[in-house]
């Protein structure tokens, strides 16, 4: 099984670290991790995709709820959720290939964030199984390099919103 967790951590040096350090004292694996600062520059928001049976996946959750810095853990439901994921692909193309790979890019949405003689970068935002279709179509051409971020996501709607004000107070929505 796989779970997205969502967590809102103090911005503190070090968090990621005592996070990712917590996971690997215990053996647990992370799919992928992702973290960036927050509206609120006191606040970083990680996302955690873990794998593992459900006795795992409950560890890690009551785990990570201990350390000092974690403010807030959330299961990320995928039917209650939006999850996205970015890839830049660079791809070996000649003047005949750049034409088909960017017909392929323009069905998908994708942006080319670069072009030289002999490639071209390719830019993709959306679902996991979207990035995977885009990379399928792409089999037969030359991936010099691949470059993922992970997932991120966050819950739909106004429901289970943290709000914390200058003071430190937490109030949900």
């Amino acid at each position: 099984m796989k779970r997205v967790y969502s967590l809102l951590v103090d911005n503190n040096a070090g968090v990621l670290s005592r996070i990712a350090g917590l996971f690997s004292r215990r053996g647990y694996s992370i799919d992928s991790i992702t973290a960036g600062v927050t509206a609120d520059p006191r606040f970083t928001r990680i996302t955690i995709v873990a794998s593992g049976d459900e006795l795992i996946l409950s560890q890690i959750e009551k785990q990570v709820r201990k350390l000092e810095d974690v403010i807030e853990i959330k299961v990320l439901d995928p039917a209650d959720s939006v999850y996205r994921e970015l890839i830049m692909v660079k791809i070996r193309a000649d003047r005949k290939e750049r034409a088909e790979i960017i017909s392929v890019a323009d069905i998908f949405r994708a942006k080319i964030v670069d072009v030289e003689q002999e490639s071209l970068i390719v830019e993709l935002t959306g679902t996991q199984s979207k990035l995977e279709a885009f990379l399928s179509l792409l089999e037969g051409y030359e991936i010099l390099e691949l470059a993922r971020t992970g997932i991120t996501g966050l819950n739909r709607g106004i429901k289970d919103v943290t709000l914390i004000d200058q003071e430190g107070n937490i109030r949900k929505i």
